[in-house]
């Protein structure tokens, strides 16, 4: 039987009072292990932040962002983990409904800073 390889976006949050070095390890723990069993597209950490609302007393996290491609049933796995992790403040999953592919940085880039030219000009013609 075939598996079936869904792609999914999981969020973290990581508790940031035992110091940047056990982040980091507990960012990298969980990356290795979504690594591990399935394909990991990208990893984004948007770092330290201010929560919306204290967790546990704590007024900031660690954001980090990882699109993945998995097995279904190793979600369950990786929600118990998260769970018995006491670094871990927070965590969801959400299964995307499109093909995940690399993106090409780029293209982006270029784009953009045309955008940036195009508006200087009309601002300037104004």
């Amino acid at each position: 039987m075939e598996n079936v390889f869904n792609s999914y976006e999981t969020l973290f949050i990581t508790d940031v009072t035992n110091g940047e070095e056990a982040t980091q390890a507990t960012v990298a723990k969980f990356t290795g292990l979504i690594a591990s069993n399935g394909e990991v597209i990208s990893v984004n950490e948007w770092g330290k932040r201010r929560l919306a609302y204290p967790i546990n007393d704590m007024p900031e996290g660690y954001y980090t962002v990882v699109t993945h491609k998995c097995a279904p049933d190793f979600l369950a796995e990786l929600d118990r983990l998260f769970n018995i992790d006491e670094s871990i403040m927070r965590s969801m999953t959400v299964k995307l409904d499109h093909e995940v592919v690399v993106a090409v940085e780029e293209p982006v880039v270029e784009a953009v800073e045309e955008t940036v030219a195009v508006e200087e000009t009309v601002a300037d013609a104004e």
